[in-house]
């Protein structure tokens, strides 16, 4: 189960204005399942994406950048689980090309204005037939009220949905922002194999809209990883639909726009830690938190040794205070110049290590201690700058070879 990780009552989120979403099962890969998602949007609304850096990206994510670059104004999304459509080929993107069309002619859309999104097995030709085919009954059933079906819809090997809701003040307006992600396995930046969809009625400029939404996945979907896997489908995407009544933000210096802009970011952010909590047989939430960097790229670098390291992972599962291993790790990070007797090491309150060494009131217990925690921060302090970087990831258990031995069966 998920690590002190309670989902959002389904009656706790709220419609946003201007978004009608539909599920269906349409059995994709298997029988019985929630497994096909139509979002529709508004006319007017302003929407941008963050998608993977993997070179070998699915057919959905090529069109999907494409679609945006037209600028035709995108009225739908269409998501599809247990196939990723991902290493099939031109005959892959002629598919999803097609589920594209599907949606457009029963919206009246032109196939432009369709985002296609998919997760699921890579190397698989995409059953498009089985898609389409349950295109009219998810249509039928589009409601602005189903954002809890839709985080289920999203699923592969999550064990619970991840969804929330927020409001902030605006202009005098009350503005509604409603996130979904899905993820829990191959999850590592840039960004991870994670969907993620968050909508406002707030009215943004579309000049805006790119750079938030990298802004937002930089804060959040690009800060975990599970297990240094990048996907080849990874998704964000912002929608705006404008419709909550007040004057169009066209920066960010307004106190309006920065309570706008720091709801949407805590919603990206929780969706973003759902999903390491929720990572494959995890135990632990680990925050690393890397500080006095001399460049944020050196921090991160030195976050991201720590978390790859199956050694280190290993030892937080089984609440072993062998924390020879995270020293290491910094070490090999590619610092080259590191002054290793500078840094220090703390887990949670204890000062582990500096100097070079083990801290004079260590003691083995008082990591024990922590260890046993399922929340824990490791925060490293290098000393040779202003720079930090924080990235938060789990623990490497049994189940995690065991969810992804059999995760084709």
């Amino acid at each position: 189960m998920p690590v002190q990780f309670t989902p959002t009552p389904v009656q706790d989120l709220l419609p946003v204005a201007g978004v009608r979403l539909g599920i269906t099962e349409a059995g994709v890969r298997k029988a019985n399942r929630k497994d096909l998602v139509v979002i529709e949007l508004q006319p007017g609304t302003a929407v941008a994406g963050v998608f993977t850096t993997n070179r070998f990206c699915a057919a959905p994510v090529r069109i999907c950048q494409d679609h945006l670059a037209q600028g035709q104004g995108i009225r739908a999304l269409v998501i599809n689980t247990g196939n990723a459509n991902a290493g099939t080929g031109a005959e892959g993107h002629a598919r999803a090309l097609a589920v594209c069309d599907a949606v457009a002619q029963q919206l009246g859309l032109a196939r432009e204005q369709v985002l296609p999104f998919s997760t699921g097995v890579i190397l698989e030709p995409l059953p498009h037939d089985r898609i389409i085919a349950g295109l009219p009954q998810a249509i039928a059933q589009l409601g602005d009220h189903h954002w809890g079906d839709a985080a289920l819809g999203i699923m592969t090997t999550d064990t619970v949905p991840k969804a929330l809701s927020r409001q902030v003040q605006v202009q005098g307006k009350t503005i509604t922002i409603t996130g979904i992600s899905k993820g829990s396995g191959m999850i590592h930046p840039n960004m991870a194999t994670m969907l993620g969809y968050l909508a406002t009625d707030a009215a943004i400029a579309p000049a805006l809209m790119p750079a938030l939404a990298k802004r937002l996945a930089d804060t959040s979907f690009n800060q975990i990883t599970v297990d240094g896997d990048t996907s080849t489908n990874d998704s964000f995407i912002v929608m705006a639909t404008g419709q909550a009544g007040h004057a169009p933000i066209t920066s960010w210096d307004s106190p309006d726009a920065q309570a706008l802009l720091t709801a949407m970011a805590e919603v990206s952010r929780w969706l973003a830690q759902a999903i390491v909590r929720d990572g494959e047989g995890a135990t632990k939430f680990i925050s690393i938190q890397i500080q006095e960097a001399r460049t944020p790229e050196e921090a991160r670098q030195v976050a991201d040794a720590i978390a790859h390291s199956p050694l280190v992972k290993t030892a937080f599962f089984a609440s072993d205070p062998n924390l020879g291993r995270i020293l290491a790790a910094i070490g090999y990070a590619g610092v080259t110049d590191l002054d290793a007797d500078a840094l220090d090491l703390y887990l949670d309150d204890v000062h582990v290590a500096t100097q070079g060494g083990r801290h004079p009131n260590y003691r083995e217990e008082d990591g024990q201690r922590v260890m046993k925690q399922s929340d824990i921060t490791i925060r490293v302090v290098l000393k040779r700058g202003q720079a930090q970087a924080t990235v938060w990831t789990c623990d490497l258990s049994h189940d995690y070879v065991s969810i992804n031995a059999d995760y084709r069966s």
